[in-house]
């Protein structure tokens, strides 16, 4: 793998590689990256293998070839403290006592971090709404202007990566990036002769995200605040923006309680034909567009009024595009939380804007995970990317699953659409689990299915129960490991990035073939468009998407070459319809079995072999 891919950095070419699980795959891409002596972007899928690649992988590989090459981190501007903003807040206070008490610990920090990166400061949880008021946008930064430019952790960050050989980022960064990019707004990221995208499996949904146009009630309402914020100190400003300001956010918790009628998600025309849902945001758009005009007349007065009249005239016209356009180029939907609501207009097609953002790079695309083919076949994620006649690569993992794995699928089970049929799992987990002694993850395709199988385990059995939702997942993570025997719940994001080696994870059970919910909009408008080209939706795009999204959860079990461990899955489509034969020929080469003493047996087996 290192060896191709050195070649493809240097002829700048296209390629996919496969490497499944323990083939070592960052070393293999960071060391031809390290010794190709070009400048190298390295992408990861979150911002926590982010820190992993680099304040782990890439210092050993460094150490072992005793190389100098330059390399630094880039995050998002959110993950950076705004000392601008932190002044701002320090100066308006808090009344609430737990937000005080955090701003205070924050401000302490500042005076000693050398990057300013949030992930340094684990006191503070993730979620804390105080590091929106630390934080800033690209709308509210003030640039150039700002009284904190010199010292701005944001800016120090790009100046390294700028002069880095290295940059390591994220996904959402790199999409942000060249998406901006692609407006116009200039580049965050530095020119590179070559992208490395680890866990490239996630890109197709993430272009998705940063190839929409979006307006969301928090982009709203944060602007009528910071409005109101930036009036301190201008005579006459508090006067004049006070009422429109108010409006704003009486009209934005308007629109969100008339959805509240409405499914979470749906096609736009749904909010169109709610009369108090359309009603509110003609409301919202005509206010909008008069609190952008006074801000324009105040925008002489200061900096950061002029940074408000910017981002409420984008925030308008951004309105205006989604609610009145119609392309058959795009999606229009919207999305609702307990709090709030986003607007959306996704891009059908996501290869070409895909293809032209690489046209434009001129460099090496290497695209990797354990994850990217169908049963061998790298067509259905070259096509999603817009990648024609890529080199490809396909790894085996070297653990032996003929020894370490047991595939067992359960026999008896009603089909998935059964009333009962997560009680059902659950009573054919109990055996396995007795034999496993716990030591399980349990993965869901949806919460509601999560949160039954917690009530039905609740108390019938004698292990820890790990439920995804109630701690944050590093913890529930760190508490399951540690606990040995524990039964571990997650659903949708804990499919993939959980690596939990040794004993403490023995069984790893599926309960339904992950196919994406069929009330998602974007996904309806893209099975009728390739309907209408001719190509059968569900075995064109439903199954593979599916077929990856199984072998990343399937990818749990076996983390290391010592362990052992036995893969549920409980599905009976996989034996019933003829594209099960796909999802199984797509999981690691483990012996099957649908019977549960095998399974009995798989952990009363002393295994000579092991260590």
């Amino acid at each position: 793998m290192a060896a191709i891919v050195a070649e493809a950095i240097e002829e700048r070419d296209a390629l996919i590689a496969e490497a499944g699980t323990g083939t070592g795959k960052t070393f293999a891409y960071l060391v031809p990256a390290l010794m190709s002596g070009r400048k190298v972007v390295v992408s990861t899928g979150t911002k926590a293998l982010q820190d992993q690649l680099f304040f782990r992988d890439l210092p050993r590989v460094h150490s072992v070839l005793g190389s100098r090459v330059k390399s630094s981190l880039l995050k998002g501007r959110a993950n950076y403290l705004c000392l601008y903003r932190l002044d701002q807040s320090v100066r308006e206070g808090h009344h609430d006592r737990v937000l005080a008490s955090q701003l205070a610990t924050i401000r302490a920090w500042s005076a000693r971090t050398r990057r300013g990166d949030r992930m340094e400061l684990a006191d503070i949880p993730e979620d804390s709404p105080v590091w929106p008021r630390v934080t800033s946008t690209p709308e509210n930064c003030l640039g150039t202007e700002c009284a904190f430019f010199d010292d701005c952790h944001v800016v120090k960050a790009r100046r390294e990566a700028m002069e880095a050989d290295i940059v390591v980022v994220n996904h959402h960064l790199l999409m942000a990036d060249l998406a901006l990019k692609q407006e116009g707004f200039g580049e965050i990221l530095p020119h590179a002769d070559a992208f490395i995208l680890d866990e490239a499996h996630q890109i197709p949904e993430l272009a998705g995200q940063f190839f929409s146009q979006s307006v969301s009630a928090r982009q709203i309402t944060d602007l009528a605040s910071d409005a109101l914020a930036e009036c301190q100190g201008v005579t006459g400003a508090m006067g004049l923006l006070l009422e429109p300001v108010e409006a704003v956010q009486a009209i934005v918790k308007r629109v969100r309680l008339a959805m509240d009628v409405l499914p979470a998600k749906g096609a736009f025309g749904e909010l169109e034909r709610n009369d108090a849902v359309h009603d509110g945001l003609t409301e919202l758009r005509d206010v909008l567009a008069a609190l952008s005009d006074l801000l324009g007349a105040q925008a002489e007065r200061s900096r950061g009024l002029a940074s408000a009249f910017e981002r409420a005239q984008m925030l308008s016209l951004r309105l205006d595009r989604i609610v009145e356009e119609h392309s058959d180029a795009d999606v229009r939907w919207y999305e609702t939380w307990p709090r709030g609501f986003a607007l959306h207009a996704t891009p059908l097609d996501l290869a070409s804007p895909l293809r032209a953002m690489r046209m434009s790079t001129d460099a090496a695309w290497i695209h990797t995970s354990a994850t990217l083919s169908i049963a061998g076949d790298f067509q259905h994620f070259a096509r999603q990317l817009g990648l024609e006649d890529p080199r490809t690569l396909s790894l085996e993992s070297p653990f032996d699953y003929a020894r370490q794995a047991l595939a067992y699928l359960p026999q008896g089970l009603p089909d998935p659409a059964a009333r009962d049929y997560t009680d059902q799992v659950v009573d054919a987990l109990l055996p396995v689990l007795e034999a496993s002694n716990g030591r399980a993850f349990l993965l869901f395709t949806s919460h509601r299915a999560l949160r039954r199988a917690a009530e039905l385990l609740e108390g019938r059995v004698p292990w820890p129960l790990f439920v995804q939702g109630s701690a944050p997942r590093h913890r529930l993570l760190e508490e399951f490991r540690a606990s040995g025997h524990g039964v571990l719940l997650g659903a949708a994001s804990f499919w993939e990035g959980v690596d939990v080696a040794g004993e403490a994870l023995s069984v790893v059970v599926i309960d339904k073939l992950p196919f994406a919910t069929p009330d998602d909009p974007v996904l309806q408008a893209r099975l009728e468009a390739l309907e209408y080209a001719g190509i059968n939706p569900f075995m064109g795009w439903q199954v593979p998407t599916a077929v990856i999204a199984l072998k990343q959860g399937a990818g749990r079990l076996i983390r290391d070459v010592h362990d052992r461990g036995v893969l549920v899955l409980c599905d009976p489509r996989l034996t019933t319809k003829g594209y099960g034969k796909l999802f199984l020929a797509s999981v690691p080469p483990m012996p099957r079995t649908r019977s549960l003493d095998d399974v009995k047996a798989f952990f009363t087996a002393v295994d000579t072999a092991t260590p």
